[in-house]
């Protein structure tokens, strides 16, 4: 039974799509991990202060990660009809629409420096993270530059140019926190603003170290090479923006309800911050194998529906919700076995590692609802639904998330075990509402044929 599943043709061509995507997915959150790491032997202090600068840059960052998105459904069209003036116009179209979001994004984050006290977060904390926080929003541009040429090579089914540049990144970025927070091979020691300057020059490196491997490729650079003979046009913009905006905004609201939890767990103090920044960064891992396997999905059933193949849209989108829930059922069992010792390799503090196994197990729980919720996303962004998913991650987020999380945490007192359990419904609900919007779009589809 289990040969025969592998021997699947679905599963075989999803996991090869996928596993590039996954190893670079982590590779992004990989690059906060460890930074958590060492900004945790410096002191607690400096480890809330990253945490807290980088929800806050991560909030915003998301909209753009969620714009450039768009381009992947859009190109697999054209690479299917073999169009290499539609594939370089939406690449061009896309790094200037991305270009300008991230820069508007940008002065929105550094303009709110002066603000930050107003998120009552401790004292000490905040003081520490205004120079930090003012340093990582620069890398806002070059990631926008990274994802564009991301989109772009998934949208033709490379999911291994992003891979190799996302190792490359995170090495750069581990060896420049090292040499910066410690001022070695004669460069200035920056104590814990190492780890700021390290993520920036790394991220850098990613966006523009990007543009030039697609030009140098010759699998790749057919989009260069017709790149002079296309212009911006009103056609494409519309519907990268269209597709876009609801992507960056489904982003949104599901990382600005983890956000905005961090903010309430961080009114009862920065050992609070730091367990839930640990949690979230160990559920984030898992998540980003969810998150790879949800791109390529977005790549699958939007070559079926370009077919307007609608049975293979089902069985695609089916097998890699399938999936995906092997996965996550795997990780949350190793989160609960594990639960322990995971929190040990971000820091020593014996109150901040209580507090984080704790949380892992309703992060155990709320992995496979995780999973489903991006898997599903995924797909619907691959047969160009968006505006459905958008409203109801709103309404999961902000509406049922949130609300649970303040009632639990601060009218019942269960504070940060409150949150996360809030968290944890705002998951099911959206999971289980995108898994049947895309069942009952496949079935209707079936229906008219």
């Amino acid at each position: 039974m289990l040969k025969q599943s592998l021997q699947n043709k679905h599963l075989k061509e999803t996991i090869s799509l996928a596993w590039p995507l996954i190893l670079t997915q982590v590779g992004h959150i990989v690059t906060g991990m460890v930074d958590t790491i060492f900004l945790g032997q410096i002191g607690v202090a400096e480890q809330a202060a990253g945490i807290f600068a980088n929800n806050i840059y991560f909030l915003i960052l998301v909209f753009g990660i969620g714009l450039s998105f768009a381009s992947t459904p859009l190109i697999t069209k054209a690479h299917e009809e073999n169009n290499g003036l539609a594939k370089a116009s939406l690449f061009k179209n896309s790094l200037y629409l991305n270009s300008i979001t991230a820069i508007v994004l940008f002065v929105i984050m550094y303009l709110f420096t002066p603000y930050l006290h107003l998120l009552k977060q401790p004292e000490d904390v905040v003081r520490l993270t205004i120079p930090f926080y003012e340093i990582i929003v620069f890398s806002m541009v070059p990631l926008s530059v990274f994802f564009t040429c991301k989109q772009y090579c998934e949208g033709i089914s490379n999911t291994k140019a992003a891979l190799y540049i996302s190792i490359l990144g995170n090495v750069l970025n581990i060896v420049l926190n090292y040499l910066l927070i410690n001022g070695y091979c004669g460069l200035p020691k920056l104590g814990y603003l190492g780890v700021a300057w390290g993520t920036f020059f790394s991220r850098f490196f990613m966006g523009f170290g990007f543009l030039f491997l697609i030009y140098k490729t010759p699998a790749l650079n057919e989009v260069f090479k017709l790149y002079n003979k296309v212009k911006l046009n009103t056609k494409h913009l519309k519907e990268l923006a269209k597709l876009g905006f609801n992507t960056g905004l489904q982003f949104t609201f599901e990382v600005a309800a983890f956000v905005v939890a961090g903010f309430m767990a961080g009114s009862f103090g920065k050992e609070q911050i730091d367990a839930h920044g640990i949690a979230l960064h160990i559920a984030a891992f898992t998540y980003m194998f969810g998150s790879g396997i949800a791109s390529a999905a977005t790549i699958r059933v939007g070559i079926y529906q370009s077919q307007n193949n609608w049975l293979e849209v089902k069985k695609a989108g089916l097998k890699a919700i399938q999936l995906v829930m092997l996965f996550m059922l795997s990780a949350a069992i190793l989160f609960l076995i594990l639960r322990n010792y995971l929190p040990l390799i971000f820091s020593n503090e014996e109150k901040v590692i209580e507090l984080a196994s704790q949380l892992l197990i309703i992060a155990a729980f709320f992995q496979i609802f995780d999973g489903l919720q991006v898997t599903a996303i995924g797909i619907l962004r691959g047969l160009e639904d968006v505006k459905y998913a958008t409203y109801t991650t709103l309404i999961g987020y902000w509406v049922i998330s949130l609300s649970i999380c303040y009632f639990l945490a601060f009218p019942l007192k269960l504070e940060i075990i409150g949150i996360w359990i809030g968290l944890l419904a705002g998951l099911i609900f959206v999971g289980l509402t995108l898994f049947f919007r895309f069942r009952s779009i496949y079935k209707k589809n079936l229906a008219g044929n």
